[in-house]
């Protein structure tokens, strides 16, 4: 049984933001200090990335664990209430990122995720972006 009324996790869960998220703004600024040139968002591909670098031909996707299942991770846990609807949230959020990769690879894009939990650590971030991202263009 949910602790807050349903009217209260409604508002709390409508409050979840999608862009400029505090994982994804860390993984801007390290990438920004790396001397990395970025885009926002770039709604013509699929699944908006949220960074992309277009003469690399690479999209960043930040993920948080929860919504996006991080296998093994300890904040992609299952909630306790209403497992049936969340279980198919999860697995249609996991299906739409396979397929968005899919479709940015055939377009010839390199794909990135980078996980909420690995944000955590600015090191882990710039070793990601440096052998993702700055190996990529030698």
């Amino acid at each position: 049984m949910d602790v807050v009324s349903s009217e209260k996790r409604s508002a709390m869960m409508s409050n979840i933001k999608s862009r400029n998220t505090r994982p994804e703004l860390e993984v801007r600024r390290v990438a920004h200090r790396l001397g990395l040139r970025f885009r926002l968002h770039r709604r013509d591909l699929p699944g908006t990335p949220d960074l992309i670098f277009p003469s690399r031909r690479t999209a960043i996707f930040v993920h948080g664990c929860y919504w996006h299942r991080h296998f093994g991770c300890k904040y992609a846990y299952n909630p306790k209430s209403n497992v049936e609807f969340w279980q198919n949230k999860f697995q249609s959020n996991v299906n739409r990122d396979l397929r968005v990769r899919r479709e940015l690879e055939n377009r010839g894009w390199k794909v990135i995720t980078i996980w909420e939990c690995e944000t955590k650590d600015q090191k882990m971030i710039a070793d990601i972006l440096f052998q993702k991202v700055c190996d990529a263009a030698v």
